[in-house]
């Protein structure tokens, strides 16, 4: 028996026309977020080179790393130290971390608000990506700011002697926020899985 015919898609009217291609209005801010995404990388090699021309010696290297990191010393710094080094690679870590998430909001933004990537079967396709909705990209996100977080609380508790003990309590409280939020949002989808689960949607 011949199987029945696709019926053809039904035209939109001009209204819902209009309003389903304003999602390209989006398109610009994921451009702009790939530009950040460059200066992203080129920061990183910036504070990388420093870094490489510092363990060589160079004192002005060393004193822009110094700057930009926050570091803060009672006594001059003329050399690396393990402190220097430890809290520059969780600088450098810190700007991965955060350029991993602009790649998540990028790619799975686009693909969930905008258009397919039609990446179904290209050997470097996300895992993630395949099941991606508003709602698991709104857990990853928040999965993916504790983590940025828990950098930063560690590059603060590593000079912690040279900052203010209030800078230490509000970093902590805000982590412990970005926590419960990301627990929260997790939690909040399980339940709207469960229950779409147990309508039969």
């Amino acid at each position: 028996m011949t199987p029945p015919k696709p019926k053809p898609p039904v035209p939109m009217r001009p209204l819902p026309s209009l309003i389903f291609a304003s999602r390209w209005l989006q398109l610009p801010l994921y451009l702009g977020l790939i530009l950040a995404q460059a200066v992203y990388v080129f920061h990183f090699w910036v504070e990388l080179v420093h870094l490489i021309e510092a363990a060589f010696g160079n004192s002005a290297s060393l004193q822009k790393l110094i700057s930009s990191i926050g570091y803060k010393s009672d006594i001059e710094v003329v050399a690396l130290n393990e402190t220097i080094i430890m809290l520059v690679v969780l600088a450098l870590i810190d700007v991965v971390m955060i350029s991993n998430l602009l790649i998540m909001v990028i790619v799975g933004g686009y693909e969930t608000f905008v258009s397919r990537l039609h990446l179904d079967g290209h050997p470097d396709q996300p895992e993630w990506l395949s099941h991606v909705n508003a709602s698991v990209l709104k857990v990853k996100l928040a999965t993916a700011i504790i983590g940025i977080s828990s950098i930063h609380l560690l590059k603060t508790f590593i000079n912690a002697a040279n900052y203010d003990e209030k800078v230490l309590i509000a970093q902590t409280a805000i982590h412990i926020t970005f926590l419960l939020s990301a627990i929260a949002i997790a939690y909040t989808d399980k339940l709207l899985n469960s229950s779409h689960q147990n309508t039969g949607h």
